[in-house]
């Protein structure tokens, strides 16, 4: 009997098109018949590069789609950092770079694309990168951390501004670079938005300090003696001063393999394939950016993972075909939430266009509609898209309008329609699940991939899958734990009737069991803003997590974060030398924060004492960034310095955060005062914002940032400080007393019937007869303040939690050495880098 010769399938390229293709063929039982050899060009195996600029806050690892750096199944051979550099469809046979020869039965390309840089002299010199892969921004930020032969770079260009280039210029900024965009079109993201979406684009971006050049051709790139750039030259207009270039211009499909042996290739770049996704070669398939599909590239990860499938599908005897890809696209850029989708352009004869513009609060939204107003063709919207995954839907179902359909895109409070998601509306784009689906798989226990790409649609999924079983009749059990059968909010009001002070007295009445890491942490913040007791007292301390614990934001490397409060911005020379002395005494990263703060990072647990103690007697107070609780109010300079500002917005700023400080809450709260309505302070995008008017203040709230970003909403307009004053403290506190756990104020307003209208009834109107009460109980906050760290670097018995080793607190360990990276001191041993949470002595070379 002859022994069953398995078939070999060789996959060239492991990104995310390349890793979805070999999941999908291991979940579909494809390895029962082949064995997989990958083949991937990149030192790592494939990560999420949808979510690449967040590479410089959570690192590599935390981006990677295979952690393990091999797949389960023995059949599947994951090989990296190895090229192909030879196909020969004759003999089925790979080249690699290595110099051997793979046989395959199948070959699928999933080469992905390229970085196109266009010929421009000076693209050779020292600090001129491209925009694509994890290696690329490590790069980029050696260059401007380390520098480049001499010199760190400072200043740099981004040239390209569309979605690429934006988030190339979003790199550049996390890095604290000055940094420019120039964009050859008229507009930013001229492809994906018109010319009002572009402008309302560029006035959000041009707050963030970034400039914008649009309508630039770049000339040339000059550099000086050293082969350094220097300038970056624009035709008709001033050449830019720039230490750093980066292209991120557009993507062109990897073909070369293809193209050498003799494969069809499209006219503008790609392997050429059918429907099935088969090249000229039958045995050879070709997937995602590098796939030119019937001579259309894709450059999207959503079509590349449909590609995917269908490949699979077909190397298991189906029929399956791709016949195209909706292109639209939501995504936030720079902070700012865009998407664009169906025929955003209105380029559909007798189309008509629907317009929302509030130039207050940075929003456009448009609609493209059919001539007779019944269907809705394609929008933009720039600012605020929270309506796309109802509207996206609407184009490709064909639903009918509203009989007023500019109800669609106006807010809530000018008469905007609240309407249901659609069955088929598509809630994760990236992997192109639907409302019914999510829907599907709750009722019989399945999972979906919704929300495991970039995860922005998370918070909805939640939601779908929250209100499906509600409508089961299945009560959804939103218990705080398993040792708490009651809500946040219940068990906020179980602790203030009855005036306990213990955590174990309240297990012991009203849970079970001994606590846990998210029940103490939520009894911790409740009795801290019930009694504004300490939170290192000692009957409470072992409730804190750990930024509490240590009153410091623990950071990546194990070190913490030291952050002064400084309310509204202000502060004297005096005191920021005192800053900069600490910083450099001992060796903190310092960076100005968007809250108008000072941060410095790299502090050693057992230093913050003596930082704090030197900080203290400067006059400086606890930030509370490592707590649940006010972090700032930010201003712009109001009518003291600015021609536009109508009120004293720094003053109000500073009276704010000084009332507020060091109120827990059930998240962390930050506010803003803006001096007029040109909104420099971005109040509305806080969790509380103040804008002045002719006649006093109006008060915005329930705004804040995070996965999905919110707009505050106006509850009451005009006001006199007085007026101004009492609204807000009751509005703090019945959402300190009501909200959930981690729950923010935009999404505690839409958990309330009501949401905003029940909020002013119970604020302003005082329809239940609680605001003597909450105005009572913000009083007491106010009245009994302290400083968190005065009175822990006073207090002995606090101190000496403040140790790395209890047991050998003064003996230092040869085999600790510390080295700087980017201004901070970060520990290594002999044995590599302490990972984070890793607790070490005090060694000696500091």
């Amino acid at each position: 009997m002859t022994a069953h010769v398995r078939k070999q399938l060789v996959v060239v390229g492991h990104g995310m098109v390349g890793h979805r293709f070999v999941e999908s063929a291991v979940s579909r039982g494809l390895t029962e018949t082949y064995d997989i050899t990958v083949i991937g060009e990149e030192p790592r195996p494939a990560y999420d590069r949808v979510a690449l600029t967040s590479f410089f806050e959570v690192g590599a690892q935390a981006l990677s789609l295979l952690p393990s750096g091999q797949y389960a199944d023995p059949r599947v051979t994951l090989r990296l950092g190895t090229e192909v550099v030879a196909i020969s469809p004759r003999h089925r046979i790979v080249t690699l770079s290595t110099g051997e020869d793979l046989h395959y039965d199948e070959l699928v390309l999933a080469t992905g694309a390229a970085p196109f840089v266009p010929p421009v002299p000076g693209r050779d010199l020292a600090n001129v990168f491209v925009y694509r892969t994890i290696e690329d921004l490590e790069a980029i930020r050696e260059a401007v951390t380390k520098g480049t032969r001499g010199r760190k770079a400072r200043v740099g260009a981004v040239i390209g501004g569309g979605l690429l280039g934006l988030e190339a210029a979003n790199a550049l900024h996390q890095l604290g670079v000055e940094t420019h965009v120039v964009e050859l079109a008229p507009r930013l993201m001229a492809v994906q938005i018109d010319d009002l979406g572009g402008r309302t684009l560029n006035r959000h971006i041009d707050k963030l300090g970034l400039t914008v050049h649009t309508g630039a051709m770049t000339q040339s790139i000059l550099g000086d003696a050293r082969g350094r750039v220097e300038k970056l030259a624009l035709k008709d207009r001033n050449p830019l001063d720039v230490d750093i270039v980066v292209f991120s211009a557009g993507i062109r499909p990897r073909d070369a393999l293809a193209r050498t042996a003799g494969l069809d290739v499209a006219e503008r770049g790609g392997v050429l394939v059918d429907g099935a996704l088969r090249s000229s070669d039958a045995h050879i398939s070709a997937i995602g950016e590098c796939a030119a599909v019937q001579g259309r590239m894709y450059g999207l990860v959503a079509p590349g993972y449909d590609m995917a499938e269908v490949v699979v599908d077909r190397l298991l005897g189906g029929d399956g075909s791709f016949t195209g890809a909706d292109m639209s696209t939501k995504l936030k850029l720079l902070g700012v939430d865009v998407a664009s989708f169906g025929d955003a352009h209105g380029e559909t004869e007798g189309a008509l266009e629907l317009t929302y513009q509030d130039a207050v609060s940075g929003v456009y939204k448009k609609l493209v509609i059919s001539e007779d107003g019944k269907r809705l063709l394609g929008g933009v919207l720039v600012g605020d898209a929270e309506a796309y995954g109802i509207l996206r839907p609407m184009v490709s179902s064909g639903m009918e309008l509203p009989e007023n359909p500019e109800e669609l895109i106006l807010p809530a409070s000018r008469g905007g329609l609240a309407m249901d998601m659609p069955d088929e509306m598509q809630v994760c784009s990236c992997n192109d699940v639907t409302k019914a689906e999510i829907e599907a798989a709750a009722a019989d226990g399945t999972t979906t991939r919704a929300g495991s790409t970039c995860g922005s649609c998370k918070t909805v999924v939640k939601r779908i899958v929250e209100d499906y079983f509600a409508r089961q009749g299945v009560v959804v059990d939103r218990s705080l734990c398993e040792h708490f059968a009651m809500t946040r909010a219940e068990l906020f009001d179980v602790v203030f009737i009855h005036g306990y002070t213990r955590f174990d007295d309240i297990i012991e009445a009203h849970g079970t069991g001994r606590g846990c890491d998210i029940c103490k942490p939520t009894v911790a913040s409740i009795l801290a803003s019930l009694l504004n007791h300490h939170v290192l007292e000692s009957t409470n301390r072992t409730l804190q997590d750990t930024n509490d614990a240590y009153l410091a934001n623990i950071q990546k490397n194990g070190t913490y974060s030291v952050v002064p409060r400084i309310p509204g911005g202000e502060i004297t020379p005096d005191r920021l030398i005192v800053i900069g002395e600490v910083a450099r005494d001992f060796g903190l990263y310092t960076k100005i924060t968007g809250g108008q703060r000072i941060d410095m990072f790299g502090a050693r647990m057992e230093d913050l004492p003596a930082i704090w103690k030197r900080l203290v007697d400067a006059g400086f107070e606890s930030g509370h960034a490592y707590g649940k609780a006010l972090r700032t109010v930010k201003s712009c300079v109001g009518s003291t310095w600015c021609r536009y500002g109508v009120q004293d917005s720094v003053g109000l700023a500073i009276e704010l955060e000084l009332r507020y400080r060091g109120l827990r809450s059930p998240h962390k709260l930050k506010g803003g005062v803006s001096g007029c309505a040109r909104e420099c302070a971005e109040a509305r995008s806080k969790d509380f914002g103040v804008i002045a008017t002719e006649k006093g203040w109006n008060l915005y709230v329930c705004g804040n940032g995070g996965a999905i970003p919110a707009h505050a909403q106006l509850l009451a307009g005009d006001l006199s400080k007085d007026e101004l004053i009492r609204y807000l403290d009751r509005f703090l506190m019945y959402y300190i007393r009501t909200a959930d756990r981690l729950q923010r104020t935009s999404y505690w307003m839409d958990s309330i019937d009501g949401g905003l209208d029940r909020i002013r009834e119970v604020v302003v109107d005082d329809a239940l007869g609680l605001g003597s009460e909450l105005e009572a109980a913000m009083a007491t906050h106010v009245e009994s303040y302290f400083d968190e760290w005065r009175a822990t670097v006073e207090d002995p018995e606090k101190l000496a939690r403040f140790v790395s080793f209890v047991n050998a607190p003064g003996t230092p360990d040869p085999s600790i050495t510390f080295r700087e990276e980017r201004g901070q001191i970060q520990a290594a041993t002999t044995d590599g880098p302490v990972s984070l949470g890793s607790t070490i002595p005090v060694g000696a070379g500091r």
